[in-house]
């Protein structure tokens, strides 16, 4: 099974088992079963900082993805560390589904462009 671990220092109510529904079940569609995932709730001042700091633009964001393993190929007995996603419900408000499946397919290794578009697409509720 899929451990996702949230994280909300948002300061907004958010409905953190439906959100780590949502990642289990596109990672599940992406055949991966087991590992971990973290995802952080943040307020925009931090999700400005993290875009600044690791993408070089000055703006708050709706979601960040920071990927560990994916897909790779890992020694048998270590767990697999997805990565983090980092998203912010004041950007986001109602509308965080599409992000956070955004930022789950670009755990598992997918680069903007038409197959993760096409991706998201079967995501799309």
């Amino acid at each position: 099974m899929v451990d996702v671990e949230v994280v909300n220092r948002s300061g907004t109510e958010f409905d953190a088992d439906e959100a780590a529904a949502v990642v289990r079940a596109v990672l599940a569609a992406e055949g991966i079963d087991e590992g971990e995932v973290g995802l952080a709730l943040v307020g925009p001042d931090e999700s400005r900082a993290l875009k600044r700091e690791h993408l070089g633009v000055d703006e708050a964001t709706d979601a960040l993805a920071f990927p560990i393993d994916g897909r790779d190929d890992l020694p048998a007995g270590l767990p697999r560390q997805l990565g983090d996603i980092v998203l912010c419900p004041a950007v986001v408000g109602d509308a965080w589904h599409a992000p956070l499946v955004h930022a789950v397919l670009h755990l598992v290794g997918y680069d903007h462009g038409e197959p993760m578009e096409a991706r998201e697409r079967v995501y799309r509720r």
